[in-house]
């Protein structure tokens, strides 16, 4: 383990992450390099691990869960908040989107989990929002945002494990400061580049015109090849063909990732959308290249401008906004802090063993250790 009392190196439980082993990035973190940088965004979880051996469907084994983000605190929950999605390959779900779209607007926490639960994560959500404010929803609607991922190949997904109750802890157990990353929340199930991966986040701070404001990234990663796999421009793959998966049953290629970006910068939603399109560069960054069966869809929202979101009638709505012109600061935000989560996915991680014997090895620990230290040494020589 890492030293627990530093952020950016290891997570509250003192899993490693990426910084921990020497990887140079790019930009300014924020105080806890997490989404939850972002004044007011909370990040929850409820994970579910239990069973071993053979696959029987509702029985187990399990390896799954649920992962809740909240735009705003609590009591603020059903002001909207200006987004923007940008769908990279749309071989997914993100329940929601189709309003965004048309207004560039949701309220609501945010789900993420796996395929065959986003439904659950979805109604979920509605339940719990029903119960903070009873009768708020009597005369009245809401399409609150989840997101999925495939854990089938270490999960008993079709065994519906997860629950209302679940999506309830996940959303109540919400919280700022650091947070848990790898195989936590909907992540707990989840594969990038053949290496076990998950729930990952990393935060920048931006500066424009004497103010400085925090953009946050958190990811499910869940995509790619081995041979692809980079690390900081070091083309990992082929270095890497041990230690192997293996397959107590075959794997299909199925693979996603979900990525949302939070920031307290005044985005305009087509701004958000922008910034949602940048987002797969990051993800190529570590060798994602969206391919055919892999669902790679982004979401972005500003927590800035509340009142011009909730948008009361009768009267004009007023909104600031940071200058398309000026928007490249938080491009290359958007674009740091994407690869930093996805690899912190990565090595806040262990060995998972699911369904049927399949298993799914960490990226080594020691060739990151002595691969990053040897980079570090040429440079300096």
């Amino acid at each position: 383990m890492t030293n627990r009392q530093d952020p950016h190196l290891a997570t509250p439980s003192g899993k490693p992450r990426a910084r921990s082993f020497g990887l140079p990035f790019d930009g300014e973190p924020g105080q806890n390099n997490a989404i939850t940088d972002v004044p007011g965004v909370t990040v929850g979880y409820a994970t579910l691990i239990s069973g071993d051996g053979a696959l029987v469907s509702g029985r187990g084994p399990v390896r799954t869960g649920v992962t809740a983000i909240l735009p705003r605190p609590r009591d603020r929950i059903a002001e909207p908040v200006f987004a923007g999605i940008f769908s990279g390959n749309g071989n997914g779900e993100l329940t929601g989107s189709h309003l965004i779209e048309e207004i560039g607007a949701f309220n609501l926490p945010i789900t993420i989990t796996n395929t065959h639960s986003c439904g659950v994560a979805r109604d979920g959500t509605l339940r719990w929002a029903h119960g903070l404010a009873p009768g708020a929803l009597d005369d009245a609607w809401a399409l609150p945002v989840a997101g999925e991922t495939y854990d089938g190949f270490l999960n008993d997904i079709n065994g519906h494990h997860l629950t209302f109750d679940h999506v309830t802890a996940a959303l109540d157990g919400a919280s700022s400061g650091p947070i848990e990353e790898g195989s936590v929340g909907g992540g707990t199930g989840m594969i990038t580049c053949a290496f076990k991966a998950g729930s990952g986040t990393a935060s920048r701070l931006v500066g424009w015109e004497g103010r400085r404001y925090a953009l946050g990234v958190f990811v499910q990663s869940n995509f790619g090849e081995r041979r692809n796999l980079t690390v900081r421009g070091v083309r990992a793959g082929p270095e890497l063909a041990e230690p192997a998966i293996r397959e107590g049953t075959a794997r299909a290629e199925k693979s996603s990732i979900i990525a949302i970006v939070a920031t307290d910068a005044p985005l305009m939603p087509h701004q958000l959308k922008r910034i949602a399109r940048r987002v797969p560069l990051g993800v190529a960054a570590t060798g994602g290249y969206g391919y055919h069966s892999s669902g790679d869809i982004f979401l972005a929202f500003s927590t800035a401008n509340a009142e011009a979101a909730t948008g009361a009638s009768g009267r004009l709505a007023h909104a600031e906004y940071v200058p398309d012109v000026d928007i490249d600061r938080f491009f290359d935000a958007t674009v740091q802090a994407t690869e930093e989560a996805i690899l912190n996915s990565l090595t806040a991680n262990e060995d998972m063993t699911g369904r049927d014997g399949n298993h799914v090895p960490a990226l080594p620990k020691d060739w990151l250790r002595t691969r990053f230290r040897e980079e570090t040494s040429s440079a300096i020589r």
